[in-house]
Formats: structure tokens, sequence, C-alpha cells
């Protein structure tokens, strides 16, 4: 059954995109519909977000790169607004392909593959298998360790240690109201203050769609398929940006496994930050993007051909 409107949910994202943006629904190969935002001019900057989030996560980054990027933001399948799939695996493989998918079928080429967290984690991922259309990878945070968002605090720990059972996850994740939402993802921040109450409240509404809590239980159960990604992580070709925060969930000993898979990126710190880096500094997220827009004219997309192209599709 289809779980979303007939036309992209806006309601929202209107609240933030001033007029300057195209919601529109991409059509994967298996039939299901992924709600994706179109914004700006220039070269393509497709932007993944975080577990259980939605594209409105980078609702105050966008606004600051639409000048100089063709910003492309998705909700990952069964996330936010995209449709609920009976029976659909929500593994990392999956998540990759439908993220390889849209790419292709949308033509894009010398993009800017750029996520936070899970989405920082499948834009490694996906990367190699788009040889020839992505210039860079710019990865905030990824999610690429034991426990995750478990190291948040104690409410974290419980809720989410519980939603990852095989069976009784379900009813952790039906157990989802604001204030868990809120407690969970204060955990990711520096600052509480940086949790938008309005945000919140459409994470909620979402939250609500007739078959999300099987998704949410899913994605996280799926922690071990993201570990697991890290092994596609020296196939990246393009040069990469690591970003973290200060206060991120990733230990010291997480980053530098990361680097060295990576040992050509560039790796940077944002002082007093959390796991929510576009949250807590969109500035600087920007920042880092426009950045990169600024090599990118000096650079060439790799032509190199991924050698695990053949990898299952969503």
């Amino acid at each position: 059954m289809n779980t979303t409107p007939a036309k992209p949910e806006t309601t929202y994202t209107a609240t933030w995109s001033r007029g300057q943006d195209e919601v529109e629904f991409f059509t994967l190969a298996n039939g299901s519909r992924m709600r994706y935002l179109k914004a700006g001019a220039g070269p393509p900057l497709v932007l993944l977000h975080t577990v259980r989030t939605q594209l409105d996560y980078f609702q105050l980054v966008i606004p600051q790169l639409w000048n100089s990027f063709t910003v492309y933001a998705l909700d990952l399948p069964g996330m936010g607004w995209s449709d609920i799939r009976p029976g659909a695996s929500y593994q990392e493989v999956d998540l990759r392909a439908a993220v390889v998918e849209f790419v292709t079928g949308l033509g894009l080429d010398g993009v800017t593959l750029a996520g936070e967290s899970m989405g920082a984690t499948l834009a490694l991922s996906a990367s190699p298998a788009l040889a020839g259309k992505v210039s860079r990878v710019v990865a905030f945070n990824p999610y690429d360790y034991p426990q995750g968002i478990q190291r948040g605090n104690r409410l974290a720990k419980l809720i989410v240690a519980g939603a990852t059972l095989p069976v009784a996850g379900r009813l952790f994740t039906r157990m989802e109201n604001t204030t868990v939402l809120r407690g969970i993802m204060r955990g990711g921040l520096a600052d509480e203050r940086n949790l938008r109450e309005d945000f919140l409240t459409e994470l909620r509404r979402v939250g609500r769609r007739k078959g999300y809590s099987r998704v949410a239980h899913a994605i996280f159960r799926n922690l071990s398929s993201l570990i697991a990604a890290r092994d596609r992580y020296p196939l990246t070709h393009v040069p990469v940006v690591l970003a973290y925060g200060e206060r991120d969930w990733s230990t010291p000993a997480d980053r530098e496994g990361v680097q060295r898979l990576l040992p050509n990126a560039d790796t940077t710190l944002l002082a007093n930050t959390g796991h929510f880096t576009a949250l807590e500094r969109p500035a600087e997220w920007a920042r880092i993007l426009l950045d990169t827009r600024t090599q990118q004219r000096h650079s060439d997309p790799d032509p190199r051909p991924d050698p695990t192209a053949a990898a299952p599709s969503a």
C-alpha cells in the first residue's frame, strides 16, 4: 500500500524554503518513491540525512548553498515522506542502491555527495558505484561504529537498545512520543537549545505515519551493515572531506580507523559540536561545502569503475 500522498508533502518544508525550491518524487525501479527537494543553481550537490530525520534536517544549511549549487536533498527510502513499502529492507546496501539510482536516474554529473551520520556513511559507500559522476565526498560524523546513537545519553541507550531487538524492538519504536524523541536527539547536541521545536514536531508527524514504526525498527537494526560499509571506503577515489563534531558519539579511535581507510582525506574537527552538526553549526557546514565548490572548479570526476558495482539494488 502506498502510504504517501499523490503529491509530495510540503507543509513543513514550505516554512523554511522561501519558495526557492521544487519538491518532487523520484520513482525507484521497485516502484516506490523518494521525496526530494531541488533548489538553486550550479553544480549538483546531493544531501543525505541522518538516522530518524529527513531532508528538512538541512533547513538551516540549504539557503546558504543554493546560490552556489543545485541542491538535491533526499528523504531516504521509508523515511520522511518517502513511500513506506511493505517488506522493504533498509540495510546499508539497499539505501546505497537507492542513492546510486537517484543520481544516475536524474543524469547528474560532477556531483558533490554530502551527508551527516548515516548519510555520511552512504555518501562514502555510494561514491565508488558512481565513478565518473561524483567529484568529491563530504562526510560529517560518519555513523559506522558500534552502539552509535546509544552513546548519546541514558534515554537513547535504553530506547534504542530495545529498538534493536529482533521482535520486541517494534514495541520500543512504538513508544516514541515528543518527549522521548526530544530526549534522544538532545543526546546528539552539545547545546540542547539547537534542537528546533518546530522540526521536532515535524519528525513526530512523520513518526505517526502508518508503518513508520517498522521502518524505524529496521533502521535501528541496520547498524551492523553501516559498520560493514567501511570496507568500501578505500574504493573511494575522489577527494574526501571528513568533518567531526568535537563531541560526536564517535571516539578518537573510531575516527582514526576511518582516517586509515581514507589516508588522503582532509579532516576537520568542529569545536563544541555534537553529532547533529547541521543543526548546531549550519554556517560551518555551508562553509566547508563552499570551500569544496572552489576546489571543484579545478578538478574532474574520477573515471575509475567500481569493482563491486554489481552490488544488489533496492
